[in-house]
């Protein structure tokens, strides 16, 4: 049997997995955006359906003021006697709080916040079978002690912390220890780590103890994954969880990253599988100790979901579980009610630039070639408002496709902003109407065409993909592909009407 990697393609980083009988449960980080924490389902952890958001009301996610890449860190997602548990940190401005939430079934709801007195980020859950639980962070009590992995015991009807935080490894060598997850298996116990960054220099490694407690013994053969030296189509191998298969068979999840031109990668870190086998007590990770966009297995039945159509009509009273926005969204300035078959957008004063919650619902970029269309109807009436379409990494970084007015004459226009640097590519008069608006993706370049009636599609300009690239950028973002009004910095006073939205992958890749 083979399978490609990622198994969910896009910015879907810091994956999480455990198993309830024949179904494996995953989440993901998902830091400004909200809601927060997907939550997917699987039968064979090959094909995930996304089943909800773990984070989907203000009292259990605030991010206001929230800048790119701080916000929701690495959740973690643990069942233990009909309940299941996801513990996360919330970053803002130097401020690392750890919180954890339950339900009893996946698709949620979801409680509010139990917040823990344990610092650091990436925190985990671990429960050992005399009944005590242990949490695991990268930090103690505060985030100035020496980045290695602590742990305490944690009462966790009530989220009170029984013990002092304890540094129980360092790690195997690598930089920047975090990650952590502890498991039991013949007697020892194992803790797993990331080491290394996440970039080209991530990696995986573990260590075990007869103790939860330590001293943890560094595995011989550390790092069990990295793709550092390796000859393969995916980068940053790291932060990782294991689980067992309901066949004894055992898999690690983690994320990686595939470049899209040179050394640059747009799309984020993606969720990736990798088979394990355990040697002489020590997991073996693809029999290789690197992974691969092809994986050739033999041990899991395929149980793919049925193909999900990637035509969103707006007919629903809800946005689909794909869509996501800035921070938390001023809910008034959107509408699915207003005018049945639309979705409704009005402009506030702020404007994708800003570190704030613009008006905006967008879709993770998940495939190197894509098609992304909409049919849009905008009457400017102030020159202040635009409205469109937009790819964007972060605040600093997007390219926008959108119509505005002129000297009352309705332009369609293609600008890019990267920094301080703010150029419009492109600018046209439109038709009274409707217009399509489309974005074609390649690995080199974005191409932005429209359409007004006839069906045939025009190209306005082109823009490279790389300037959205993380090593350009900065952060841990991908690219999102997004629907957008704004006032900018004025409240709109059109509304912006999208009838439907396509994406359509062009490849498998």
């Amino acid at each position: 049997m083979i399978y490609n990697n990622p198994i969910i393609p896009g910015f879907y980083p810091d994956p999480s997995v455990c198993r309830v009988g024949e179904d494996y449960y995953l989440v993901n980080s998902t830091f400004e955006y909200f809601p927060g924490v997907p939550i997917w389902h699987s039968r064979d952890l090959i094909h995930w359906q996304q089943i909800g958001h773990v984070l989907t009301r203000h009292s259990q996610l605030e991010l206001d003021g929230v800048k790119c890449s701080d916000g929701i860190y690495a959740p973690t997602i643990r069942f233990h006697e009909g309940v299941f548990y996801i513990i996360t940190t919330w970053v803002s401005a130097g401020v690392y709080r750890n919180f954890y939430v339950t339900a009893t079934n996946p698709a949620g709801p979801w409680s509010d916040p139990v917040w823990y007195d344990q610092n650091g980020i990436d925190p985990s859950l671990f429960f050992d079978e005399d009944g005590k639980v242990y949490f695991q962070s990268n930090r103690g009590t505060t985030f100035a002690m020496e980045r290695a992995i602590y742990q305490s015991e944690i009462d966790i009807a009530s989220g009170r912390r029984l013990t002092e935080p304890a540094l129980i490894w360092r790690g195997s060598g690598g930089s920047y220890v975090e990650g952590p997850h502890v498991y039991k298996r013949d007697g020892w116990y194992y803790l797993l780590t990331a080491e290394g960054g996440t970039s080209y220099g991530h990696m995986v490694a573990i260590s075990r103890s007869r103790s939860v407690w330590g001293p943890y013994e560094s595995c011989p053969h550390n790092p069990i994954l990295s793709n550092r030296h390796a000859y393969e189509e995916i980068h940053g191998t790291g932060h990782a969880d294991l689980v067992e298969a309901s066949n004894g068979s055992w898999w690690m999840v983690h994320l990686a990253f595939r470049k899209t031109v040179g050394d640059i990668h747009t799309l984020g870190r993606e969720t990736c599988l990798a088979p394990v086998e355990w040697i002489e007590g020590w997991p073996m990770v693809n029999r290789t100790g690197t992974n691969s966009i092809v994986v050739d297995v033999s041990s899991l039945p395929i149980q793919p979901w049925s193909q999900t159509l990637e035509l969103d009509d707006f007919d629903a009273d809800t946005l689909g579980m794909q869509w996501i926005h800035l921070r938390n969204p001023e809910l008034k300035n959107y509408s699915l009610s207003e005018r049945k078959g639309f979705l409704r957008l009005r402009g506030s004063d702020k404007s994708l630039s800003d570190i704030a919650s613009p008006t905006l619902v967008a879709r993770r970029q998940q495939h190197f070639d894509f098609t992304a269309t909409t049919s849009l109807e905008f009457d400017p009436l102030n020159p202040n408002e635009e409205a469109g379409m937009t790819l964007l990494m972060t605040n600093e970084h997007h390219y926008d496709f959108f119509v505005t007015s002129r000297k009352g004459q309705r332009v369609l226009v293609v600008k890019y902003s990267l920094e301080l640097i703010h150029q419009t590519a492109a600018e046209i008069p439109l038709a009274p109407g409707a217009v399509q608006l489309r974005i074609t993706g390649t690995k080199e370049l974005y191409h932005f065409l429209f359409s007004q009636g006839d069906g045939n599609f025009c190209e306005v300009a082109r823009v490279n993909t790389r300037y959205l690239g993380t090593e350009v950028t900065s952060g841990y973002n991908g690219v999102v592909i997004g629907l957008y009004s704004t006032g900018n910095e004025q409240q709109s006073i059109s509304q912006a009407d999208f009838d439907w939205f396509k994406y359509q992958p062009d490849s498998n890749i």
